[in-house]
């Protein structure tokens, strides 16, 4: 688990309020045996209107497999300076990725949706293997993935 405070200023900067209240906010994706290598996954911000807003973390620290995570790639036209040296290690079939952040209570307000993107070696690539929207409403409410993903929450 890492507290990133580059996560605060990429928050404060989305949501841009007079007075940023920042609360920590963690986010459990727990992933499928689906009996291959480790996921490479992405956790990325778009607006209402689905305009890319900002990546919060990256599983997966080999850049040459970002592109697979083909949603965060398309929005981001593979611009590395959207990391920010935001990564941790993949993560294995059947483990659970656990990220701490502090975001602003505004971003919760926004209409914002967190999408995450999965992509395992020689597999088939999951853009938006979540997609939820960040509302106190859907806090600790668990989510299913499309592929990779078994369960997701934030709290």
């Amino acid at each position: 688990m890492k507290t990133l405070i580059s996560a605060l200023a990429l928050s404060t900067a989305i949501a841009a309020p007079a007075a940023v209240v920042a609360k920590p906010v963690t986010f459990t994706a727990t992933l499928k045996n689906y009996g291959g290598p480790g996921a490479y996954l992405t956790l990325y911000v778009t607006d209402k209107n689905g305009a890319y807003k900002g990546t919060l973390w990256m599983a997966g620290g080999k850049t040459k497999y970002y592109k697979h995570l083909s949603g965060w790639h398309r929005a981001t036209r593979g611009d590395l300076g959207q990391v920010r040296g935001i990564t941790g290690a993949s993560v294995g079939a059947g483990r659970k990725l656990e990220v701490k952040l502090n975001l602003s209570n505004s971003l919760l307000k926004a209409g914002y949706k967190l999408h995450i993107d999965a992509a395992v070696e020689d597999r088939r690539d999951s853009p938006s293997d979540v997609v939820i929207p960040l509302t106190k409403a859907n806090a600790g409410k668990a989510v299913r993935g499309k592929r990779y993903i078994s369960s997701f929450t934030f709290k």
